[in-house]
């Protein structure tokens, strides 16, 4: 019974890690976002692969694991970096400063009234 149920489990493949690597490194480290799609497919072949191994709560943990990290990813890169400063230092783009502070303008509302 067993042997069955072994020969109908997929192996995870060296070839299935080196896919969805590739892939992430595409589309995270050089930005080629031309990848996404590729790396969608390797990696849900990659993980359906390991759930068929995974008890539910380890499988619930990997996932949540992955979770995390892509919220890490995607936090830093949507935080401007010292580069985006330094791409404006021969342009004369200046930073938008507010004219009117807010507690001022608060303050006078009150002596209105």
């Amino acid at each position: 019974m067993e042997s069955q149920i072994e020969q109908q489990l997929e192996k995870i493949m060296p070839e299935d890690l080196a896919r969805t690597f590739e892939s992430a490194y595409h589309v995270l480290v050089q930005g080629n976002h031309d990848h996404m799609d590729d790396l969608l497919k390797h990696g849900g072949t990659l993980l359906k692969k390991a759930a068929q191994r995974l008890t539910p709560t380890q499988l619930i943990l990997g996932i949540a694991a992955i979770a995390a990290v892509a919220v890490v990813v995607v936090n830093r890169s949507m935080e401007p970096s010292a580069d985006s400063a330094s791409d404006d230092e021969g342009t004369s783009a200046e930073p938008v400063k507010d004219s009117k502070p807010k507690a001022a303008s608060q303050g006078s509302k009150g002596s209105q009234e």
